[in-house]
């Protein structure tokens, strides 16, 4: 499915700057589409240099799931942290870092990194 196709849960109208220019990241569908909270995210090498390596998951998703790549986007940090504010203070934590929210608040722990 190309994402153009997607029914995103938030409408562009919607995203307002909360981390503007911050760059690019990964984010599975069950977060865009679905509206589920963040659960997990880790930082991986960028891929380029607008990349900035972050990946985020609802923390439900089966491994089929995530390597079906249609089932995630590439989208700007910023649109994200309109899904789920909770992640703004981790955004400039080192590459490495992986993080797990812990349940029910918008605390996340650092699991490695």
């Amino acid at each position: 499915m190309h994402p153009s196709n997607k029914k995103f849960k938030l409408t562009a109208a919607e995203i307002v700057p909360l981390v503007p220019n911050r760059g690019g990241c990964i984010a599975t569908d069950m977060i865009t589409v679905e509206g589920l909270p963040i659960m997990y995210m880790y930082r991986d090498e960028p891929v380029n240099e607008v990349d900035t390596g972050w990946q985020f998951f609802a923390g439900i998703e089966p491994d089929e799931y995530v390597n079906d790549h249609n089932n995630a986007g590439v989208y700007d940090v910023n649109t994200i942290a309109n899904y789920d504010p909770a992640i703004i203070p981790y955004l400039d934590l080192p590459i490495g870092t992986e993080l797990e929210r812990e349940e029910g608040t918008d605390k996340f722990n650092i699991i490695a990194g």
